[in-house]
């Protein structure tokens, strides 16, 4: 749903509801939630707010689903990091770790979508909040899951500090105050894995990943 050099054409084929959510996710992005009206957004989706209403009851309906469509995003990411590494949870830790880093450039330039609306929705009670809210949670658990298997002496210690680290370098770059934050990320999260390395482990010698044990 990212735009590209080629919106105008590529969106007038998009069907009606991917056209409001595509022009949605641009303006949401560059502009804020808040300073984003519905009539802007449907002057960018070439429609009209009678059509908006008709496929999102509400704008923060359209708020909403516009985050769960990101969040479906970043949970993809850990469903792919588990395919290129089956059984292999350090690997698919840095993995993630790695497609953070890829992705900062974009940060720098846009911020962090989630980072962005909660700074505009204060209201716990927010549906677009609760989505948010909810996909960290789950987002959380699948990270432990992966530091358990990997045998880290306390994976719920070591999930926070990556979690404290890949939330953290997108701040840092949206905000510029870090040079090479991909780089820093990276060597930071091995970091991490080294310090909650199992004692059963000799020192300098990778832990033995653990067979998979299905979904988390």
């Amino acid at each position: 749903m990212a735009a590209s050099a080629g919106r105008p054409s590529r969106v007038a084929k998009l069907p009606p509801r991917e056209r409001i959510l595509d022009a949605a996710e641009e303006l949401f992005q560059s502009e804020g939630i808040r300073r984003v009206g519905v009539q802007t957004i449907a002057e960018r989706a070439e429609t009209t707010k009678m059509a908006i209403y008709r496929h999102f009851e509400t704008k923060d309906a359209l708020v909403a689903e516009w985050l769960r469509i990101v969040a479906a995003e970043y949970q993809a990411a850990f469903d792919r990091v588990e395919a290129e590494h089956p059984g292999r949870p350090r690997d698919q830790i840095l993995g993630l770790a790695r497609f953070i880093a890829e992705g900062l450039p974009a940060i720098s330039h846009r911020g962090c979508p989630f980072i962005n609306s909660i700074a505009e929705l204060p209201d716990r009670s927010h549906s677009a909040r609760q989505v948010i809210e909810k996909h960290k949670a789950h987002q959380t658990r699948r990270l432990v899951g992966m530091c358990t298997e990997a045998g880290l002496s306390d994976p719920e210690q070591a999930a926070a500090a990556i979690t404290f680290v890949l939330e953290g370098a997108q701040v840092s770059t949206h905000n510029g105050s870090i040079d090479q934050a991909g780089d820093r990320l990276m060597r930071t999260v091995e970091g991490i894995l080294a310090q909650h390395r199992s004692p059963s482990v000799p020192p300098g010698q990778p832990p033995t990943d653990r067979p998979a044990c299905g979904p988390l």
